[in-house]
């Protein structure tokens, strides 16, 4: 889950370095959403992730 959160702040991080005005450039619009859905879904995944019985130590 830590990889997530990494993740889904490094998308805002990119969105709010866009150089052009209120963020409408490539950055801002297309590559930091689509990371941070990324983001979205490895949280999701590591939420709902269940390991088998032959993994666990019991």
């Amino acid at each position: 889950m830590i990889v997530g959160i990494i993740v889904i702040g490094l998308g805002f991080l990119i969105m709010s370095s866009d150089s052009e005005p209120y963020g409408f450039g490539f950055f801002g619009l297309t590559l930091g959403p689509i990371v941070v859905m990324l983001g979205f879904l490895i949280q999701f995944i590591a939420i709902f992730y269940k390991p088998n019985k032959e993994d666990s130590a019991d």
